[in-house]
């Protein structure tokens, strides 16, 4: 079947038969035109040196570990970030292990490697291949004898379709016609029977793939993944952005189980930089990157003083990033796929049938120090209604209004200046350390507020406004949110925001904390929003993340022909 011709699948089956010398080449093309038929899930399985146009029927065998296949993993991922980073590439290896005994008669189970066939999370719609059709002619025979050795390996959707990814690579074919060199005998991997690994782990990408694949590579028998979590996440950069633990470990657990279901896994939190590393003793390898070989070693220090044998330190290569910018790691990293969600709608806006569909209002907050004045401020330039809360709570304590004398009837005449204003200072003395008169407080003071930000909004209808921005430290906690269309978030590391409050505002380390923590977590403010944002690095690093919020967010307030908000991007 043409691959031209063919509409999209959700998940796809790539069966590779190229050689291992010559695949490196192919890979990048061949996942190139792969992702131009599957746009979800791409599997792969490699048979190196498959014949589907003899005429018969093949079976799948056991290939070894060799080392070239370490590499081609490696390759696999690596190119997958470049031409198809949207494809959640999985390479297969139930069919890779050492060579079993010859068996005598009918096959036994230990001869072949898929005794029944392998149910895969996502059921493959489509099979491809790079196989090399030498006649037009063979064409049907090859897609009907691709579909049946497919689906002697893997549980596949009724009446898989096949298609040959030939056509696209007839030019690369013609390269490699030339001569070649005589085929080397592979350099046998050496595998353990026990390996571990550690790492975050969040939004499971192409250099984590390539560490768990090749940890399964490795493995004969058990594999233990250790997966950061509690302390070990205290210095990841938006650490507030990282997937639950749960979510994490679920994912590593359902790739482990496509990709070899034979091994014993094990996954487990990682709470200190060791973990079970140093207190299993039946471990024989430990797998890391450059970046972690440090680590490694510290491991075995530490299995030596326990009175257990070292571990073999097996260390693969980063994967380089060709899409980081300025500001991201040039290894393809968890952060830098973090730092990229800044400014794109990361969860859907809640119902908001109850608001005005304009002005379309942005509640923006954020903890003390985090720099979302200045945000908002930015957003005023680029064309939004600014509201500042801040000045709001200000007018509420104005003489003459229905707050200024609840709050003297609550709290006492002694608060009064000698020009009848309330002294705040004062107030805020005796409310401070004291959450009962606080909230006595913010009860007078909170829907008095709401009720000045109701008429900005309104008047910023009257006026023709489309998008008001609502400056809002507690947004949450005065319970605001439901005047928003959506919620965005500024969050800056705890630390860092304690030397900014301290430069600001003359406070020691110790008050500065203690305000951080008396206000929601950014933790917490993430939970809710709809968008985040940091001021973590340059000025113009900001900028540019506000605009493309900002730009984001005009797609997503086209309205529809019938007067309703659009929230369906994603973006």
């Amino acid at each position: 079947m043409s691959a031209g011709k063919m509409s999209m699948f959700s998940t796809g089956i790539l069966v590779l038969t190229s050689p291992l010398q010559t695949l490196p080449l192919r890979i990048a093309p061949v996942l190139s035109s792969a992702a131009q038929l599957v746009e979800r899930t791409l599997y792969v399985h490699l048979h190196p040196g498959l014949n589907l146009g003899n005429g018969s029927q093949p079976r799948a065998v056991f290939i070894p570990p060799a080392v070239d296949l370490s590499t081609i993993i490696s390759r696999l991922y690596s190119n997958a970030a470049d031409v198809c980073g949207h494809l959640d590439v999985r390479v297969l290896l139930t069919n890779v292990r050492a060579q079993p005994a010859p068996c005598g008669g009918t096959a036994a189970p230990n001869c072949c490697p898929f005794p029944t066939p392998q149910s895969l999370s996502h059921s493959p719609e489509v099979v491809l291949t790079d196989f090399p059709l030498q006649d037009p002619g063979q064409s049907r025979q090859v897609t009907q004898c691709l579909q049946s050795y497919t689906g002697h390996c893997y549980v596949c959707s009724p009446g898989l379709p096949s298609v040959l990814l030939h056509p696209q690579l007839a030019e690369l074919q013609e390269n490699e016609d030339g001569p070649q060199e005589p085929e080397e005998k592979a350099e046998v991997l050496q595998t353990y029977s026990d390996v571990v690994v550690g790492g975050t782990f969040d939004r499971l990408h192409g250099a984590h793939r390539t560490l768990l694949n090749i940890s399964c590579l490795l493995a004969s028998r058990r594999f233990l993944v250790c997966v950061c979590d509690r302390a070990m996440l205290k210095k990841k950069v938006l650490r507030e952005l990282v997937e639950p633990y749960a979510l994490r470990a679920q994912r590593v657990q359902e790739f482990l189980q496509d990709i070899k279901p034979s091994l014993q896994v094990k996954i487990m939190p990682l709470e200190d930089p060791y973990g079970v590393s140093v207190v299993d003793p039946l471990l024989q390898c430990i797998v890391v990157s450059e970046e972690t070989r440090r680590g490694g070693e510290a491991v075995n220090k530490k299995r030596i003083e326990n009175g257990f044998p070292p571990l073999v330190l097996h260390e693969i290569q980063l994967l380089k990033d060709a899409h980081h910018s300025e500001t991201e790691e040039e290894k393809i990293s968890s952060s830098s796929l973090r730092s990229r969600l800044l400014g794109t709608l990361l969860t859907p806006p809640k119902d908001t049938s109850h608001l005005a569909p304009r002005p379309y209002v942005i509640g923006l907050t954020g903890g003390s120090g985090s720099g979302k004045s200045s945000i908002a401020r930015q957003m005023e330039a680029l064309g939004a209604d600014r509201i500042d809360c801040d000045k709001l709570g200000h007018e509420v304590y104005q003489a003459g209004t229905g707050a200024y004398h609840r709050v003297l009837e609550e709290f006492g005449s002694d608060l009064l200046n000698e020009d009848k204003t309330i002294n705040r200072r004062a107030l805020g003395g005796k409310v401070f350390g004291n959450q009962e008169r606080l909230k006595a407080l913010t009860d007078i003071v909170w829907p008095e507020i709401a009720l000045l930000v109701e008429k900005r909004i309104s008047r910023a209808r009257e006026e023709g406004e489309q998008v008001c921005v609502l400056d809002a430290a507690v947004l949450q906690e005065a319970g605001w949110a439901r005047m928003v269309h959506e919620v965005w978030v500024t969050v800056i590391p705890e630390e860092e925001a304690v030397v900014r409050i301290s430069e600001r505002d003359g406070l020691t380390t110790e008050d500065a904390l203690r305000r951080l923590r008396s206000q929601w977590s950014n933790g917490e403010q993430v939970a809710h929003a709809n968008v985040v944002l940091s001021t973590l690095w340059e000025p113009e690093v900001t900028r540019k993340q506000v605009l493309k919020a900002w730009n984001l967010l005009q797609k997503r307030i086209q309205l529809k022909p019938e007067g309703h908000v659009s929230t369906s991007s994603r973006q």
